[in-house]
């Protein structure tokens, strides 16, 4: 987290920006489709992912975002019109409360603070997307974005943790889904 917020904002920006179009270029996503991406968080200097989330709704790509109501992680989808508001925690989320019951995701674009060369990720502690990664369909591409290459390895994986498929970074995408890359 140290190194995330000792970027300046245009250095983040730029980094984001790479980060989104080796997704673009990588996984080529179309019209039709359904993207759950997370909102940044802008104090911890998260990847912009305001970026990915402008380009899916101007190609006519379902998109939506997590908001936690009662201490659970709902999928709300979002629209060009879609109201939002920032919590408690300083994270801008819909002003809807409503779950689209939504679960099979083409991708799930994941926080992290870094991950592993397995794919094992850190995030925040409260495990949102450990469950979030339960109830999705097999078929989603779990992946995370990160200014930084990932380390050797993470000491305290849990045996509940479920890993990431991909990594994109500002250089490459890196694939942890065997048989692959």
């Amino acid at each position: 987290m140290q190194k995330r917020k000792a970027l300046s904002h245009d250095e983040a920006f730029l980094l984001s920006e790479n980060i989104f179009q080796n997704f673009i270029d990588y996984f080529t996503p179309h019209a039709g489709q359904k993207v759950h991406v997370f909102v940044p968080i802008e104090k911890f200097n998260e990847i912009d992912t305001q970026i990915f989330i402008n380009y899916f709704l101007g190609q006519n790509i379902r998109v939506y975002v997590p908001k936690v109501v009662e201490d659970k992680l709902i999928n709300i989808e979002i629209f060009g019109n879609t109201a939002f508001e920032t919590n408690a925690w300083g994270i801008s989320e819909p002003v809807s409360n409503e779950d689209s019951g939504e679960h099979n995701f083409h991708y799930v674009i994941t926080p992290l603070l870094y991950c592993d060369r397995r794919g094992n990720r850190v995030g925040y502690g409260k495990g949102f997307y450990d469950t979030l990664f339960q109830n999705i369909s097999s078929e989603t591409k779990k992946i995370g974005v990160n200014y930084f290459d990932p380390d050797d390895s993470i000491d305290d994986v849990w045996e509940n943790d479920i890993p990431l498929d991909y990594l994109v970074t500002p250089t490459e995408v890196l694939s942890f889904v065997s048989g692959l890359e």
